[in-house]
């Protein structure tokens, strides 16, 4: 099978013991969305050290520099394009100019995604939205995209990026979670339906990574910061916790790349890579807990931790 895009491996979560990817006879294509920092700017750079033909995109071209700068340190090259996965004419223009370049496209690392703070009825219908339109319909529009080659190819890849956040469920990330549980379902659903095709569809589930996602972009729905909010107080010190996170990350970028890497390249690709140590062990628990015992054990976890938190978040 190797690197013709088909097969797959039989667990559902990875281990440390990785089925050997072949070495490539071809330079293969791939699509990234979401480069302009954290972990798709990585990742864009892994897969260029490692022969592939990396078309890195991302909606605002401005932020390009961080990009070009690592690129040109690490004697990665790639192409950046302008792509807004909310825009449907911006997604046909870019997919054209890879089609026409490349003359085809072997992977799409559906990384794009935003996240905002606050307890559900500190989210507008609007907030919410945004959150989906980007990570899930985004996310659907650049692979309907795509789709079409890779179905007449008879190979491809697909990678999304998911989180622990659409396994397991965490207070003041409503919308966020509620996007990646929606991933998840989409990908199990198009993975069974595209693999008769020769594509294969993989979920990346990272935990918590040093990533301007949760520093300097790190973004709070309006009425979240209103001290007439009932939720106020548990939100200031929620605020706390994600900054001992983002002290301690579970993960790293690269470790996330990786795992990219693996998902295009692996003989059998698995259906989910769950990247870092915490979020195996929290997913492992889920499985074998009995009935709602992890619920529960999850939800006063996540209490005590947030009321003992200190926040040092300046609003």
């Amino acid at each position: 099978m190797g690197f013709n895009g088909q097969g797959r491996g039989a667990g559902e979560h990875p281990t440390n013991d990785h089925p050997t990817a072949r070495p490539m006879t071809t330079r293969p294509t791939v699509l990234i969305t979401g480069t302009s920092s954290g972990l798709g700017l990585e990742t864009a750079l892994y897969l260029a050290q490692r022969d592939f033909e990396v078309y890195a995109t991302m909606r605002d071209l401005s932020r390009r520099g961080t990009l070009d700068r690592e690129a040109a340190r690490r004697n990665a090259h790639l192409q950046v394009l302008q792509l807004d996965v909310t825009d449907q004419a911006s997604i046909q223009a870019v997919v054209t100019t890879v089609i026409e370049q490349s003359k085809g496209i072997y992977g799409l690392v559906s990384n794009a995604g935003i996240n905002i703070g606050g307890y559900f009825e500190d989210l507008s219908e609007e907030e919410i939205r945004e959150v989906f339109e980007v990570n899930l319909f985004g996310t659907m529009a650049v692979t309907r995209a795509v789709l079409p080659y890779m179905r007449a190819a008879r190979r491809g890849r697909i990678v999304i990026m998911s989180s622990i956040g659409g396994k397991i469920a965490s207070p003041g990330a409503t919308a966020y979670c509620a996007s990646k549980f929606a991933l998840e379902g989409f990908g199990e659903s198009l993975a069974q339906e595209v693999m008769p095709f020769g594509v294969c569809v993989s979920l990346l589930e990272p935990g918590s990574a040093k990533t301007e996602l949760y520093e300097r972009n790190r973004r709070l729905a309006a009425r979240a910061l209103d001290p007439q909010s009932p939720y106020y107080e548990w939100f200031q010190q929620l605020q706390g916790l994600m900054d001992q996170l983002a002290r301690t990350p579970a993960t790293t970028a690269e470790k996330v790349a990786e795992a990219a890497y693996q998902a295009l390249t692996d003989q059998r690709p698995r259906w989910r890579y769950v990247v870092g140590r915490r979020p195996r062990l929290l997913i492992t628990l889920r499985r074998y807990l009995p009935g709602e015992l992890f619920e529960r054990i999850w939800t006063r976890f996540a209490k005590s931790k947030i009321q003992s938190s200190k926040s040092k978040f300046e609003l």
